[in-house]
């Protein structure tokens, strides 16, 4: 994975920063191990998780990152407030990444309680920041080599290799220029081919 030429976006909320301060440390450290430089990388801090699709959309659409990692830590209560807050996060997330088109990767995490979390933040089970953030970085490599392709893809079927329009059925051509085949042959007017019969 290389993350160099890339330029990344992080948006983090501050609620309950002992866990999300360790993602964001974590998360930095991937993007800058696989060779983002400082510059290239926009950390956006906001008050809750509620509020991260919303600031990853907006940072999407300003067209200076590649790809953002989402990072935040929601813990279950006694309410039914967390399962709310839950599906509207993720929603959102996914949501900003198909209308901006820029990849999102997934670094919310979402515990029982604050043990599990202080777990998934480094200490038993890794840290999902760096893990979120390698993530974004394959994101925007495969996004770059998809745009590649893309742009790679020559419109032969409309037009031809000298740039002259191509004749199909159904299709007019414009007064003055000669019809061709999607091969560049010239075709011969109807008209003429009658009177040889």
């Amino acid at each position: 994975m290389n993350a160099s030429g890339h330029s990344f976006g992080i948006v983090v909320s501050r609620f309950n920063a002992f866990i999300t301060e360790r993602l964001l440390a974590s998360a930095v450290d991937a993007l800058r191990r696989t060779g983002a430089k400082e510059k290239d990388i926009h950390i956006v801090r906001v008050p809750g998780a509620f509020e991260i699709p919303s600031a990853a959309q907006a940072l999407a659409q300003t067209g200076k990152v590649d790809a953002i990692v989402c990072l935040g830590c929601l813990l279950r209560g006694e309410t039914s407030n967390y399962e709310h807050i839950c599906e509207e996060v993720t929603r959102g997330v996914g949501q900003s990444a198909q209308a901006t088109g820029v990849p999102h990767s997934w670094g919310v995490l979402t515990c029982d309680n604050l043990e599990q979390a202080i777990d998934r933040a480094g200490l038993k089970s890794g840290n999902k920041g760096f893990e979120a953030a390698l993530a974004a970085v394959e994101m925007a490599s495969v996004k770059k080599a998809l745009s590649a392709q893309h742009s790679a893809l020559s419109p032969s079927s409309k037009v031809a290799s000298h740039g002259s329009p191509v004749a199909g059925k159904g299709k007019k051509v414009a007064s003055g220029q000669l019809p061709v085949t999607s091969k560049g042959k010239v075709l011969k007017s109807r008209t003429k081919q009658k009177r040889r019969k």
